[in-house]
């Protein structure tokens, strides 16, 4: 990389920016150590004022790095941008020895004896824990094995609560941090994206205990159950969720989950999407790819078309897409409006082009003119294979959903005199917490705040009091000796036949 001194105004984000600290200030101008700088492109692409010029030759001494999109050009002794790999010996090799279970098994931590795993009785159907300072309804005492194990159950109120909600689709269906309403009150936000899917988060005790209490706590239980429920995005669509059906956008049940992003659909497909075309375009919201410059291309061997998209482009291959109603989640509605122009010094009269998005649900076919125009022509056959191929790659689409909350006060006081025993006994995996007998997971910090998959919970175990405050079925399974060491309620203890036990 060079500095063009008369643009730099002295700002200072390539310094902040560049993974290898490449790049320092001198007399308020960037200056590049050269033997640390990769071509990453990071400087250029953080740059306000496009004072940085990228390289166009690798040194002769620099070894390309092919582990991921940014091909780092890697000088003997340097670091690679990510830090993973360094130029050793006439050789790229990581930095990081290869970890079997055992170099990382302290990290991980305990897990729960097999014994307490799961509860001796559920909390459905238990009653609740109120006034705390009373024994929990349920505490029973049983065996497994040669260990006598004990399970405290209660159906507690918890104003510490919300679901998130995952939604398959490519769709765009609001801004990022647009409300959420049911009818014209809020109950939760649009949050981001995972691979594929729509992040929505319903609930949490602000919401709960504001002025749309009622509607937030309803919402928060209604989807937990795996009821339907219908929710409007502010600016943005409308959305029917229930966990474990397809979501339904504006009237239209969405049938498919993306295989990849646009660049990972061209990695898989890239030796088949050669065959029947000269170049590939997979349109996608966060990752166009283009296959004459990605690796995937390359690597099977389609040579360069000249043509350039109207993306921003990341690294060679990849562009970043936009937000839209049109194919793969863009705003191109039309797929030929994607490319910005064909060189035609590079590109040839009569190549072909494949547009299609990361579904492979849609797919239009161009043979481009003498002049560089797209004519478009009707799919191939093979073409229509290889779209059916993406098609039939990609999951169905599906609503699930995380319940997440806090079970950290004074509900505790049901399970023990000493609260904060019980907090460390979950902590130290000593005490297992469960909903509704479903496996959780536990945060680290301070309180006990759990995550519970609501498909793993039978449906109809969550229920919602005016006060607002979901009602979730919770269930602490521990050795009785701990229980008895954390001082437990143990003269509010019944006995439990285990099935099967002949005891």
């Amino acid at each position: 990389m060079k500095v063009n001194t008369e643009v730099c105004v002295g700002c200072g984000f390539c310094v902040l920016d560049c993974p290898t600290g490449a790049v320092s200030l001198k007399k308020k101008k960037a200056v590049i150590e050269s033997v640390k700088c990769t071509n990453c492109n990071a400087c250029l692409r953080a740059c306000p004022e496009n004072a940085m010029v990228a390289a166009r030759t690798r040194p002769e001494e620099a070894l390309e790095c092919d582990a991921c999109p940014i091909k780092c050009w890697i000088l003997p002794g340097a670091i690679g941008a990510c830090r993973r790999y360094v130029h050793q010996d006439g050789k790229i090799s990581r930095t990081t020895m290869l970890h079997t279970f055992e170099d990382v098994c302290e990290t991980v931590g305990m897990e729960p004896k097999e014994e307490i795993r799961q509860p001796l009785i559920t909390g459905i159907g238990s009653g609740t824990t109120y006034p705390c300072c009373k024994p929990a309804p349920q505490i029973v005492s049983g065996r497994k094995g040669d260990v006598d194990v004990v399970t405290v159950v209660t159906e507690v109120p918890l104003s510490y609560s919300s679901v998130i909600v995952k939604v398959d689709t490519d769709l765009t269906i609001g801004e990022e941090g647009a409300p959420i309403l049911i009818g014209k009150r809020q109950v939760g936000m649009v949050e981001t994206e995972q691979y594929g899917s729509k992040m929505l988060h319903i609930g949490g005790v602000n919401r709960l205990t504001g002025s749309n209490g009622f509607a937030v706590a309803r919402a928060v239980t209604d989807i937990a159950n795996r009821k339907p429920v219908k929710l409007k995005i502010e600016n943005g669509s409308r959305l029917t969720v229930q966990v474990g059906k397809p979501p339904v956008i504006d009237g239209k049940e969405v049938a498919k989950m993306r295989v990849g992003c646009g660049s990972a659909t061209l990695g898989i497909f890239a030796p088949l999407l050669k065959e029947v075309a000269d170049e590939a375009i997979i349109l996608d919201s966060h990752v166009t790819g283009l296959m004459s410059e990605h690796v995937a291309g390359t690597y099977a061997g389609v040579k360069p078309t000249g043509v350039q998209l109207k993306f921003l482009r990341s690294t060679p291959g990849r562009y970043f897409g936009d937000h839209g109603e049109g194919w793969g989640g863009t705003s191109i509605t039309d797929p030929a409006d994607i490319i910005k122009s064909v060189d035609m010094t590079i590109g040839w009269e009569k190549m072909t082009i494949l547009v299609t998005e990361t579904t492979g649900q849609n797919g239009a076919l161009y043979e481009v003119d003498e002049k560089g125009n797209l004519l478009p022509v009707a799919l191939t056959e093979k073409a229509k294979e290889v779209l059916n191929t993406i098609e039939s790659s990609c999951e169905p689409s599906m609503v699930s959903a995380i319940y997440t909350a806090g079970s950290g006060g004074s509900a505790r006081a049901g399970v023990t005199k000493f609260p904060i025993k019980l907090t460390q006994a979950v902590h130290q995996r000593k005490a297992n917490l469960t909903v509704a007998g479903s496996p959780t997971f536990v945060m680290p910090g301070g309180g006990i705040s759990f995550m519970v998959d609501v498909q793993r919970v039978k449906p109809g175990s969550f229920y919602w009091t005016p006060t607002p405050a979901t009602i979730c079925p919770v269930e602490y399974t521990m050795e009785k000796d701990e229980y008895e060491r954390m001082g437990g309620h143990v003269g509010a203890m019944k006995p439990f036949k285990v099935p099967g036990d002949s005891e």
